[in-house]
């Protein structure tokens, strides 16, 4: 039922799924707003291949800024246009690593499908559905890390308590730091980005709409 309102579990169509006869579905999606990255998930997935391949060959990371060049065109992306542009909190934290021990482990019980705390090595179907799907659009949007996305890593569950537990987050130094990964070619080769991943779509809505 889902499944018709996001794309790909990248792309949210927020005004949609808010009006789902789904309280569960719901209340997922208005902690998803809540922690203010709908207007990153919400961005319209408009891309241009041939010039998202050129942005991501020629781009590069000058003083902590993207810059790229598509078409001949000079692109410069800071991370307080991207925050802007994205409407993107900055305050809170930057680092997974700083996620309190005691809300991942209230986390791993609340998203729970039997009631007992998850296995953080284990698979996604010990959670509740609209946590499953939660998982997948940490994972392809956000993370933007290639592997499997039935598997549950520290890394998606901590961005997953984020949002769940409503962890106040610097999503925009953590979005532009991924970002700013992406452009490295060492970064991809040795993280393991997706190619094909909405974090690339909405940086393309991002680059080519500006």
């Amino acid at each position: 039922m889902a499944s018709s309102l996001y794309s790909n579990a990248q792309h949210v169509d927020f005004e949609s799924v808010l009006g789902m006869d789904d309280p569960g579905m719901v209340s997922m999606f208005e902690a998803l707003m809540a922690s203010g990255l709908r207007g990153f998930l919400g961005c319209p997935a408009i891309v241009y291949e041939d010039a998202l391949v050129d942005f991501f060959e020629n781009a590069s990371v000058r003083n902590g800024v993207v810059i790229s060049t598509v078409g001949g065109q000079l692109v410069e992306i800071s991370e307080k246009l991207f925050a802007e542009t994205f409407e993107l909190p900055i305050d809170g934290l930057g680092d997974l690593s700083e996620m309190p021990k005691d809300v991942v482990f209230d986390a791993r019980s609340i998203v729970s499908q039997s009631g007992e705390p998850i296995n953080l090595s284990g698979r996604k179907n010990q959670m509740k559905m609209p946590f499953r799907l939660l998982c997948d659009i940490v994972a392809k949007a956000i993370s933007v890390k290639a592997g499997s996305f039935n598997a549950i890593t520290v890394e998606k569950f901590s961005l997953l308590t984020a949002v769940v537990c409503g962890v106040k987050m610097n999503w925009a130094n953590f979005l532009f730091g991924v970002l700013k990964k992406m452009v490295s070619a060492s970064s991809k080769q040795a993280k393991g980005f997706a190619n094909q991943d909405s974090f690339e779509e909405d940086s393309a809505s991002f680059c080519f709409h500006q």
